[in-house]
């Protein structure tokens, strides 16, 4: 049974979600974003500095005593058209401090001003970044929710076709990798999910595509031939429309060999782990991806 505070945080989500209609303004949803961020405790012991990052500005957190040597990039969610890394401050903070290292927050470019693949070029360019700087590729991992979590994949295609080495993992949270929305849970969880609907993902994705083909692998990795990743941790909610992206992604990604790791949290909405610090199943989900991560990190 969901928590009492999972229960508060689904209120919270009916509210954000209720500005997130078609008929909305695209500032106006943006700015509505700053509820969703809401959701997140403040950790302590984390420090924020600006970066740049090949060009693609970026936020640092650092937890306190955390490794310099280690980094997860993260890349935030918002279908590719709202959200920025400002609002995923204390949920990079939480990942930095449970993982005992630094985070790398990238804000990508935003559709519809800059379409795909401004954004998968983004991604590429500040892990490229993290090269150069002269972190190991077996000491970086990469992380995202959503949109973010569809893009975390790509960029592990876009690393790939580019003959740069894979990073040493990557943890996709409720991710996006289906730009038609095909998953029968699009269907059978309409009822219970009360953030993603048909609707708005058709809007995104058009925003994000203009026109483009719905089926390009790194708009929509579902699509892709996965083999040659990273290993994986996807985690998802048993309430999502989206539950079936993320199992038919671990499915295929299985297929071709790929080291995969699902977590289906029953009951739990569309990147529920964004309540770190307020709420029980959160704060689980983000433990889970600090054990799986650090051994794969060196941080153990």
């Amino acid at each position: 049974m969901a928590s009492t505070q999972a229960d508060a945080v689904k209120e919270q989500l009916i509210q954000f979600a209720s500005g997130l209609n078609p008929e909305a303004e695209l500032q106006d949803m943006r700015e509505m974003y700053a509820h969703f961020a809401a959701l997140t405790s403040e950790p302590a012991g984390v420090l924020w500095t600006e970066a740049d990052a090949g060009g693609v500005p970026a936020i640092w957190a650092d937890p306190e005593g955390g490794a310099a040597d280690r980094v997860l990039m993260y890349v935030h969610g918002g279908g590719y058209v709202i959200g920025a890394a400002t609002y995923y401050r204390n949920l990079t903070g939480h990942l930095a401090a449970a993982l005992g290292c630094r985070v790398l927050n990238v804000d990508y470019r935003l559709a519809p001003e800059h379409p795909h693949p401004a954004a998968v070029e983004d991604s590429t360019t500040a892990y490229r970044w993290l090269l150069d700087q002269g972190i190991a590729p077996g000491h970086i991992a990469i992380s995202g929710d959503s949109a973010g979590g569809g893009l975390a994949v790509a960029t592990l295609l876009s690393i790939r076709d580019n003959g740069l080495p894979q990073p040493a993992a990557a943890v996709p949270l409720s991710p996006w990798v289906d730009m038609d929305g095909t998953g029968e849970s699009m269907t059978t969880n309409a009822d219970r999910d009360v953030l993603v609907a048909a609707e708005m993902i058709k809007g995104m994705a058009e925003a994000f595509l203009q026109g483009r083909d719905s089926k390009d692998p790194l708009a929509a990795p579902l699509h892709a031939d996965l083999s040659g990743l990273c290993p994986l941790y996807v985690q998802v909610g048993g309430d999502e429309t989206l539950l079936d992206d993320s199992v038919r992604l671990a499915d295929k990604a299985r297929g071709v060999g790929v080291d995969v790791r699902l977590d289906v949290f029953p009951e739990m909405q569309h990147v529920f782990q964004m309540a770190a610090g307020n709420m029980p199943e959160a704060d689980d989900a983000i433990g889970r991806i600090a054990d799986w991560l650090k051994p794969r990190l060196g941080l153990d």
